[in-house]
């Protein structure tokens, strides 16, 4: 499934096909079909293999085949750790103590190794930087497998899925497979609310089976992270003052302010031999330091002065000019999430209509989260 979602994305089934045979793997054949399942339209992948041929069942055979390969280093990284995580859970559900040793039964079959090795393949060739998962649901009821008939979820599907948000479905069929768990476990950064992003393609895998009352589908989201906020750096001016007098802070935020100040704040603190004092506190780019490091000296009493250099996340902001019934006022919106109507604005509305500050200023905000 999560192959023929990839395809169904736009991954090159011919660029798929060459990967593999980096594996040095014979006895298969690959085939896609367009098919529905449900009210959904999706790509369903086909290995076919051999059935004349032995399937290489011990995970350090797999491991060996993939480190021997020509396939990029990623991939066969990609690869082995879903195999070991895989190979980990079986041997903790089936009390085996040699996990190399181990006997994968159908997951040591070659269309498992084509699907775990190609699902790799897929998010090199597509690009794909980083994944994340919907919350997991897993089906209920019994499957037979090699083991013997097994309970769903299937136990080695269970413990790869340790620490992970999950929930079990009325329906009983397998939704995840210990193939599938292995894929989701290794691969995805999060599981949950989807990360803010502009999506690009979307592909829909098919399973084998049409279950009632849901598509057996896999969907895909493939896309660039589009955060709300933007990325930059600043300079941090700090000095303690103790011997000045609070009168003339005023003035100097206004100086500061002209001087390209980006902001600027004074923090309560209590230096050596107990003396009440304040800390100054200027944000500004890197070019405006000495110009307002100056402004600092000849303004305050300070003899002394650090910087540094600081990272910043910031929301885009613009203004937009709400209507009011005390009139127009322009607003400062932040990435779509925070309202701020212009003080001075508001202050000169307030006198002229001879209302509460407070009142005009509610109204505005109010006007400007209809506009959200």
């Amino acid at each position: 499934m999560a192959l023929g979602a990839f395809l169904d994305a736009g991954l090159s089934i011919k660029a798929l096909s060459r990967e593999l045979a980096k594996l040095k793997l014979k006895g298969y054949a690959l085939k896609k079909t367009n098919v529905s399942r449900g009210s959904l339209s999706g790509t369903q992948f086909h290995c076919i293999p051999d059935t004349r041929r032995r399937g290489h069942s011990r995970l350090k055979e797999i491991l060996s085949i993939i480190g021997k390969s020509a396939l990029k280093q990623k991939v066969k990284s990609l690869a082995g750790d879903i195999f070991t995580v895989i190979g980990s859970a079986e041997a903790r559900v089936h009390r085996h103590g040699k996990r190399g040793d181990l006997y994968l039964h159908e997951l040591g079959d070659i269309d498992s190794i084509i699907d775990i090795v190609g699902t790799a393949i897929a998010i090199d060739e597509l690009g794909i930087g980083e994944i994340y998962s919907s919350k997991v649901t897993l089906g209920r009821g019994f499957v037979e497998a090699r083991h013997g008939v097994l309970p769903m979820p299937a136990p080695a599907t269970v413990e790869i899925l340790k620490g992970v948000p999950l929930e079990i479905s009325d329906v009983e069929s397998e939704f995840v497979t210990p193939t599938g768990a292995g894929i989701l476990k290794v691969l995805s950064k999060g599981f949950g609310h989807m990360p803010q992003m502009k999506i690009g393609s979307i592909g829909y895998g098919a399973g084998s089976r049409d279950i009632r009352g849901r598509p057996n589908m896999l969907r895909v989201l493939i896309g660039e992270r589009s955060p709300a906020f933007k990325e930059d750096r600043v300079v941090v001016i700090e000095t303690n003052i103790d011997d000045m007098s609070p009168q003339n802070i005023g003035y100097l935020f206004e100086r500061l302010s002209r001087e390209g100040a980006l902001d600027v704040y004074t923090t309560a603190i209590q230096m050596k031999k107990s003396r009440q004092a304040f800390k100054l506190t200027v944000l500004c780019n890197r070019q405006d330091t000495q110009r307002i490091a100056a402004a600092i000296f000849s303004e305050t009493t300070t003899i002394g002065i650090r910087f540094y250099e600081a990272d910043r996340f910031k929301l885009d902001r613009k203004m937009v000019k709400v209507r009011t019934k005390f009139g127009d006022i322009n607003v400062k919106m932040s990435g779509g999430m925070t309202a701020s109507p212009e003080y001075d604005e508001c202050v000169r509305l307030a006198r002229e209509k001879k209302v509460p500050f407070k009142l005009i200023y509610d109204e505005a905000k109010q006007a400007a989260g209809i506009a959200l």
